[in-house]
């Protein structure tokens, strides 16, 4: 059975609030929470579209925006420059303080 987007939305939502922290940092915009656009990028890679497949579904379907609580649109610009950041950030460990070593030295 297909989900539909908003359940889709919701359940990529509830995952993003359990792994990540709602914004980079204290000075951001605070337009987006992260866990918005990491379920708006979920629901890109499932619905296999794309980066204005999202935003096109969210201002078609209201139920889709309220599911996210959105009281705006991100444009396709916006969920791009967030996949870019997220797959910059694959694999990325907490920062420790301390100098992390070069790729290929020992620590």
């Amino acid at each position: 059975m297909t989900k539909s987007p908003s359940a889709l939305a919701r359940t990529a939502l509830a995952a993003a609030r359990i792994a990540l922290l709602p914004y980079s940092s204290k000075s951001s915009r605070h337009d987006f929470t992260r866990h918005q656009l990491f379920a708006l990028l979920s629901l890109r890679a499932s619905l296999e579209v794309d980066y204005r497949g999202p935003e096109q579904i969210l201002r078609d379907w209201a139920e889709s925006r309220d599911a996210l609580g959105l009281k705006e649109v991100p444009g396709h610009s916006t969920i791009r420059k967030a996949a870019v950041r997220r797959l910059e950030n694959k694999g990325a460990m907490p920062s420790r303080g301390g100098r992390s070593p070069r790729r290929g030295h020992a620590a």
